[in-house]
């Protein structure tokens, strides 16, 4: 590596960089190669490439060559500015800046003024003529090297500043006199050598080189860290270093400093959008030190540079092509841009500048889509807390179904619906959801629980409702009897309000204002522009006609999965399911299975009426029957008081019988056992009824004249013999309804893929389905062992410990879990080649794993309502990335 350049040069007619080099010089440095190539006023200096951050944090080395690079560029930069560095009677102060490939706005260090020293500052202030401005300036780079470089807390240095404020009894930093400022001086250097046992180093180059070392460090600082977890930026890119010329904002009142957006970052509005402060350095502005004034008044305060400072920005806009965050320093008078990325904005900003570029023929419509990130979108479509209110977060648990929620807290479904019903806006909280909870979860404003991860009961119903879920939130804990639950020293009772923030994950004390977002025009427009470009299918999982109803206003193109267990809940329904689970025989249970046909059927004709045209896929019978029981610990209960008042012997011998039932049913890993197709071979007739019910929906509407398109799909197999032996059930009862009704139905006989074998099978499996879905969330449980609901104990430490990028419940583990549907694809189709396939667990609303899902043969991806929009935008991403692929 001797012989490789790690110092890139801009400004003065000597550019070597470009945007195009952002992987190398970062986004800060090609942005300044590319402005200074454009003819925009740039202070001229240097980048120092990402390479050179990454070898040095290998192993705190620089590589050979790098000190003798860095000195030529500082000869280049004298030569060009006129001024030397180091020297005592006029000297050149550069400011070190970080800057990383992928924008992260105030998450590394920056140092200004650097070069300064006792001999020095005198110079300057000789040479300006200003000597305020020169003991100014001195006062903040000791402060900022102390707290970035030395590591010495930056409060320390403010409680100083601020002590010095109070005795002159003035407010402003601007009010501190010559004076003032050479004690501060004096007091910073005190602070430096009691903080670290040596003098300020009042060596330049020993300070420039201790700048670049902490600026690199930087990149490993916790608030980094954080942002790049976040963001999913890779720890291995790591930053450049900015070496600039120093430009002064604080020499007077006809100098200042700014930050600036070429549109409007909150709302996309075309409006130049930002804020400056007189007489000023850069750190004032983002540190809130002075209130700053709006961009506008700058026209009537320095006309001149303003004129310059639009023409500049919407060149930069034009060439970039995108919404531009700048910043800029007017120096006695003259502009000089200092920088421009693509600024950050809201989703809702996105989406109309994207669509406005378009309308203005900056760019065409696969940029404007590619500039969504999909998962933007999500936040449009839910209710979102007020960014400007005061909260009291008292816990926070996983961000299981995005949006916010207020209401009052209850712990049981029925409480919640009988709350609901008078009126009362809920939260329900509960140590874990089941799907006896499916009343009081559709009664809630939202849903708070202690146990359970992404996948879990509460986070897919919740999602699929709409509505705002907060998981996993092991820092409450609930005490039913008295009507509480408690965050350490906070304890709220039932029937108190609370805020919770599914995007977040937060628990709030108290109400909260909330904003509800709008379907915007432009968001129609984008997402139709999706669906031009997108090759995958887009279903929904949906188990009500009103759910059916949203996914399609939302573009879902049929359902991919419609849980009919949630369908039997209802107060009219249990007791029958009941009395069907308590039966001893066949026929007692048909007897009652018979009672709840017409109810399944009316179900299946509202779905169907919903989707008419598109395929709407049917899950026969998953969860284990113990949850359609009463919890034991209840019955129990409901024992004692029976026999505490002296009930009649049949009341107490029916409820025996429901506690024998319950643990006869009782199994110590459910979700692993009698559960699925299992139920199907066991007792076929539950099957018989259902299909009955789906065949007789469909009949009833196709007579109307309606498109029907049922799918029928049989849960967990692992065999092909148990998808034959319920397959020729659901043929005869299809084949029996058909001929009485006297109506020909083209339906089709699939099966979830959600265990190993089964995959590794798929190619037998095949010969007997039509289609196969993806049950990833069982897929991801079975191959990796994780319980999804206990997994939330362990996995944020493998998390945090990088043995897992990401929860494999919310992000499909392309790796493992991906490679078995890669097989599972393979192997179907070898043996039937036109198998439809789709994936309906939870990751087929997740952006990545939607892509995943495109580049691997999918025909379609199934999520819940609201996350339709997204999975389009994703899909469309996924078909944007494969052509330019192809291209390569």
């Amino acid at each position: 590596m001797a012989d490789s350049k790690f110092v890139y040069f801009f400004g003065g007619n000597r550019t070597e960089g470009k945007n195009s080099m952002k992987d190398l010089l970062g986004g800060k440095g090609a942005n300044l190669a590319e402005m200074a190539n454009l003819g925009i006023p740039v202070p001229p200096g240097f980048t120092i490439t990402t390479e050179v951050c990454v070898q040095y944090l290998k192993g705190k080395e620089y590589p050979k060559g790098l000190i003798e690079q860095v000195d030529s560029a500082i000869e280049k930069l004298e030569g060009i500015v006129g001024k030397k560095f180091g020297d005592d009677n006029n000297p050149l102060l550069v400011s070190v800046r970080s800057g990383a490939r992928a924008s992260m706005p105030g998450m590394m260090d920056t140092v200004l003024n650097l070069g300064l020293n006792d001999r020095s500052v005198l110079g300057l202030a000789k040479n300006t003529g200003n000597p305020r401005f020169a003991f100014d300036s001195y006062r903040r780079f000791l402060a900022m090297f102390g707290d970035v470089v030395l590591g010495i807390g930056h409060d320390k240095f403010e409680h100083v500043l601020s002590e010095k404020k109070q005795s002159l009894n003035i407010i402003q930093d601007t009010d501190l006199d010559v004076n003032a400022l050479k004690e501060l001086v004096e007091q910073f250097k005190t602070i430096i050598e009691r903080e670290t046992g040596e003098k300020f180093p009042q060596d330049a180059r020993k300070q420039l080189m201790m700048a670049i070392e902490a600026v690199f460090q930087s990149w490993n600082n916790q608030r980094a860290i954080t942002y790049r977890k976040l963001n999913n930026i890779p720890a291995g890119w790591g930053t450049a270093v900015n070496v600039q010329a120093m430009v002064y904002g604080n020499m007077g009142e006809t100098s200042g400093t700014g930050v600036a957006f070429t549109r409007d970052p909150g709302t996309g509005e075309k409006r130049f959008f930002g804020e400056y402060l007189i007489n000023a350095q850069g750190e004032d502005v983002v540190a809130g030190i002075r209130t700053p004034n709006p961009i506008s008044t700058l026209k009537e305060a320095m006309p001149a540079a303003f004129r310059q400072l639009e023409e500049i920005y919407v060149k930069l806009e034009n060439h970039f092509r995108d919404m531009q965050d700048i910043e800029f320093t007017i120096e006695q008078g003259k502009l000089y841009m200092l920088q421009t990325r693509n600024g950050k904005r809201t989703a809702a900003a996105a989406i109309k500048i994207a669509a406005d570029m378009v309308a203005e023929g900056l760019i065409d419509k696969k940029t404007a889509l590619l500039r969504i990130e999909p998962n933007q979108i999500d936040k449009l479509l839910h209710p979102m807390i007020d960014p400007n209110a005061t909260l009291q977060v008292v816990a926070s648990g996983l961000p299981a179904s995005p949006g916010a929620a207020v209401g009052q807290v209850v712990f049981t479904a029925e409480h919640a619906e009988k709350m609901a019903e008078s009126g009362a806006k809920v939260i329900l909280v509960r140590t874990e959801t089941s799907p006896e909870d499916i009343g009081g979860m559709n009664a809630a404003e939202g849903i708070l629980t202690v146990r359970g991860g992404m996948t879990s009961h509460a986070a897919v119903v919740a999602r699929g409702m709409g509505k705002p879920c907060v998981a996993g939130c092991d820092a409450i804990s609930i005490d039913i009897k008295k009507g509480v639950f408690s965050t350490g020293s906070c304890t709220i009772n039932e029937g108190d309000h609370i805020s919770i923030d599914g995007s977040t994950g937060h628990v709030i004390v108290g109400k909260v204002p909330l904003i509800t977002p709008e379907v915007s025009e432009e968001l129609r427009t984008v997402l139709q522009w999706a669906d031009e470009v997108r090759t995958l299918g887009v279903r929904t999982n949906a188990d009500t006609p009103y759910d059916a109803t949203v996914a399609r206003d939302f573009g879902a193109e049929g359902i991919g999965l419609c849980r009919t267990e949630h369908m039997f809940f209802g107060d009219d329904r249990i007791p029958v399911v009941r009395e069907m689970i308590m039966a001893e025989s066949g026929t007692a249970r048909r007897s009652a299975l018979a009672k709840l046909l017409p109810m399944q059927k009316e179900d299946f004709v509202g779905i169907f009426r919903a989707m008419e045209g598109y395929p709407v896929t049917i899950r026969l019978l998953d969860p284990p029957l113990h949850e359609f029981l009463p919890d034991h610990e209840e019955a129990l209960k409901k024992l004692m008081e029976l026999e505490s008042k002296g009930a009649p012997e049949h009341e107490i011998n029916r409820v025996k019988k429901i506690m024998d039932r319950i643990e006869f049913l009782q199994e110590i890993n459910p979700m692993l056992g009698f559960r699925g197709c299992r139920l199907g071979v066991v007792y076929p007739e539950i099957y018989e009824m259902q299909v009955q019910a789906i065949i007789e929906a469909a009949c009833e509407l196709t007579k109307e004249g309606m498109n029907i398109v049922p799918e029928i799909m049989i849960p967990l197999i692992s065999h092909v013999k148990e998808l034959q032996l319920v397959k020729k059930q659901v043929v005869k009862i299809a084949s029996d309804v058909m001929a009485e009704k006297d109506v020909k139905i083209n339906y089709r006989i699939g099966t979830m893929i959600e265990l190993p074998r089964a995959v590794l099978t798929a190619d037998k499996i095949a010969r007997e389905a039509e289609f196969f879905s993806f049950g990833t969330n069982d897929l991801t449980q079975t191959t990796f062992g994780f319980s999804r609901d206990d997994a939330g104990k362990f996995l944020p430490f493998y998390i945090e410990q990088s043995i897992l990028e990401h929860d494999p419940f919310a992000v499909l583990d392309q790796s493992g879990v991906g490679e078995l549907i890669k097989i599972g694809i393979d192997k179907g189709r070898s043996t039937r080649h036109d198998l439809k396939i789709g994936l309906c667990g939870e990751h087929g609303g997740e952006p990545s794993s939607v892509i995943f899902g495109h580049k691997v043969g999918l025909n379609y991806v199934s999520c819940s309502p609201f996350r339709v929009p997204v999975a389009r935008m994703a899909a469309a991403h996924a078909a944007l990335q494969e052509e330019e692929m192809n291209k390569k």
